[in-house]
């Protein structure tokens, strides 16, 4: 019965051995929101990561799993929504963000123009049965059993599993084309531990030299004691204009103080400042843009404190979404050495297209 916390992963670098495991799975890291089902009959609650429900965003979710799971049983897995291109199928996490409403008209309405799927990837209970303390090995046989008569079209979807390190490595490469966020490895032997780190993720991690454009204060910031929050990211379009990217932030306290004063000479008014056409787009789009208003400017709108875009610096990210980075980028150094103009969007890697729909396709061989 709900709550139950699911289980976690750590990162690791690079494909493991399984020998050194004892034996893992691999399947495909999904880009979603993670998500519990729960379904005893007629009854379906949906759960996220931090146990919050789910399940009145997604209303043909609860139809599909009343419609194709069996009829008592706990999955964990992933809700995901993709669109179609001319490369084929992807996943889209923007437009899964946007499904998350207070209304429920818009609900309604995003429900039939963006619906979501689900892909199971381990199994808590069927039936009267536990499977937590069984090892995945098992989870998994009876998982694939339980599944065997999903129709290929979805909404509920199985995900595919290797024991090989190399197909798992091919995964890392050409499913990211997809949308997909990396690898994942289960120990073969490993009960089902909730909220325990017993997973191990492999996440793409890349490098780019971006524009200081801009900055946020901290929450804890104070006019005696300014803090940074975070750094406003940039890289220059095609057209030559400076494109909001990201942010970078996780430093520590001492480090925020220091920056803070470092980086005052730069503030310009936001008349002279690149992004001044962004910055009305996101007065008028709030829900839209990271951040919020600072507590510390007497109503006035602070969305960011902008800096002349003078300085370069350099980040590691994962990958992107669109045209930004996907989360929170990482510092690693400052670039004195480069000029902000010259760090443009052809630095980023582009992965190849690739098919979401043939990843979802159950695999012909077991």
């Amino acid at each position: 019965m709900p709550p139950v916390r699911p289980m976690l992963a750590k990162s690791v670098s690079g494909i493991p051995d399984p020998a050194k495991h004892g034996g893992l799975s691999f399947e495909p890291k999904w880009d979603g929101f993670r998500c519990l089902v729960f379904r005893d009959g007629d009854e379906v609650e949906l759960a996220s990561r931090n146990t919050k429900p789910l399940t009145r965003y997604f209303p043909e979710v609860v139809a599909a799993v009343l419609a194709q799971l069996p009829e008592r049983c706990v999955l964990d897995g992933e809700i995901f929504v993709a669109s179609t291109g001319d490369d084929g199928s992807r996943l889209e996490f923007e437009v899964l963000q946007e499904r998350i409403h207070p209304a429920d008209s818009r609900v309604r309405m995003l429900a039939e123009t963006t619906p979501a799927g689900f892909v199971a990837f381990d199994l808590l209970a069927l039936g009267d049965d536990s499977y937590v303390d069984r090892p995945f090995s098992e989870r998994r046989a009876a998982l694939v059993e339980a599944l065997a008569g999903l129709p290929d079209e979805g909404p509920c979807h199985l995900t595919r599993t290797t024991t090989d390190p190399a197909v798992a490595t091919a995964w890392f490469s050409t499913f990211e084309g997809a949308g997909l966020d990396g690898v994942v490895a289960k120990p073969l032997d490993a009960p089902y531990t909730e909220n325990g780190r017993t997973m191990l993720k492999i996440k793409h991690e890349r490098t780019a030299d971006v524009v200081l454009a801009g900055l946020r204060e901290h929450k804890t910031s104070t006019p005696e004691r300014p803090l940074l929050g975070s750094l406003l990211l940039g890289l220059y379009g095609d057209d030559g204009s400076l494109q909001h990217i990201g942010v970078s932030a996780s430093f520590t306290e001492v480090k925020r103080a220091a920056l803070m004063e470092e980086l005052a000479p730069l503030v310009c008014d936001v008349s002279e400042h690149p992004w001044g056409a962004w910055r009305e787009w996101a007065i008028a789009n709030p829900d839209r843009v990271p951040g919020t208003q600072s507590r510390w400017s007497a109503g006035k709108d602070l969305s960011f404190t902008p800096l002349r875009p003078e300085r370069v610096l350099e980040v590691k990210y994962d990958h992107m979404e669109g045209r930004r980075f996907r989360h929170t980028a990482h510092f690693k150094r400052w670039r004195p050495d480069r000029d902000p103009t010259s760090c443009t969007y052809d630095q980023l890697d582009e992965p190849a297209g690739y098919d979401l729909s043939a990843i979802l396709r159950p695999e012909e061989t077991p």
